[in-house]
Parts: structure tokens; sequence; C-alpha cells
């Protein structure tokens, strides 16, 4: 049996899934604890290998998301799957958090993913392109390049502005908590494998409008 790992730390605390990648029929098993810190990652990860009866020598492919979403938590996560894939045993995949919420829709090339970024502010991916901008900006886009699935965090859902125009658009919308991490796998064929990760912030658009 061989695996596939998916660790997120962008979002609240560590989100971590094992997919078995050869059979038909693959074991599934995936952690969620929106508590958790750094150093709870390996204890988490350990106790998803007990329950696949599987080893770490049995992963092959490590997928992390590398923001934007909380500078520890992204800081946390990209080290310590740099620290599984160091020995070269198995191979590391960073991909940006808003293109793995964008694989939650069923048709990712015409779906758009908002989350929160900070209050009147959020991180919008659309047609490849991701920034950050304000809800006036968030709308304007969606009216000039309408899509057919909106992912969404619970921020999102909970502005009254941004899902009021949502509804009216006629687009579907998904939350992107409690969705699988297994539909991150079709990532892999997107995403080139490298050992370093770094962490990202979207950090022209943000200083734009801080200064």
């Amino acid at each position: 049996m061989t695996f596939d790992l998916f660790v997120d730390t962008s979002r609240k605390g560590i989100s971590m899934a094992l997919l078995q990648s050869d059979a038909a029929d693959p074991c599934y098993l995936e952690t969620v604890d929106e508590t958790a810190r750094g150093e709870t990652a390996s204890a988490m990860l350990d106790a998803l290998l007990e329950k696949a009866h599987a080893s770490l020598d049995q992963v092959t492919r490590v997928m992390v998301t590398v923001g934007p979403g909380s500078f520890s938590g992204l800081r946390t996560g990209v080290a310590f799957c740099e620290g599984l894939c160091f020995s070269g045993k198995r191979k590391l995949y960073g991909v940006s958090t808003l293109q793995a919420l964008e694989s939650f829709a069923d048709a990712p090339e015409s779906a758009a993913v908002i989350i929160r970024a900070r209050k009147g502010y959020w991180y919008l991916r659309q047609d490849e392109n991701e920034s950050f901008i304000e809800t006036a900006q968030v709308i304007e886009a969606l009216k000039t390049n309408p899509v057919k699935t909106v992912v969404v965090d619970e921020a999102a859902l909970a502005d009254e502005v941004l899902s009021d125009y949502i509804a009216h658009s006629g687009a579907k919308v998904v939350n992107e908590k409690g969705q699988p991490l297994s539909l991150w796998q079709k990532l892999f064929d997107k995403v080139e494998p490298s050992l370093t990760q770094e962490a990202n912030y979207i950090q022209p658009s943000y200083f734009e409008k801080l200064h």
C-alpha cells in the first residue's frame, strides 16, 4: 500500500488526511483539530498511520497548503512537511490554499473562491488569478466574470453584502468547511514537486492596500 498525505494549517488549527493511492477502493482517513498547534502535527500523523495500519515509509507524496492564511500556521505546516520529505523518500507538493479550496467545486474551471483576509477584505481566486481585495471589488469581479460555483468560508457566508449578491447571482454555494481533503488529489497533476516550499501571503496586494 502507498499513501498520499494532505496537510492544511492555513485555516483553523490542523487538518490532515491519508488517502491510499494504489487501490480501486482506497482507504481514506481524515482528522481535523481546530485548536491544534504545530507541536501536535506529529501526533496527528502517527494516529492516522496507526488507524490505516501503515508506516511513514508507505507515504510517497505529501501535499501542503502554502497560503494565504494564518502566518504561524503556514510556517508550521510547511516546515513539518519539509521535514517529512527531507530524506527524499517522498515528494513534497505545495499548493495555494485558494487553489486547494477550488477543488471542492464540481467544475473548478468555472468557480471562484472567497475567504476572509480581514474585516472588509477578502482573498479571491478566479480564473487562476488570486488577489486581496475589498468587498465591492469582489462583487465587481463576479459581475464581470460570472461563475457557476462559489466556494466560501463561514465569514463570507456571514457577510450580508456578499451572501446576498451570491444568492441573487444563481451560483452554487459550497462551504469549504467539512469538505474532504481527498478532493485535492487531482492537484498532484497540476503542481510540480519541490523539497522547498514558501508560504504565500499575497503580500504585494496586501501592502498596496495598507499604504
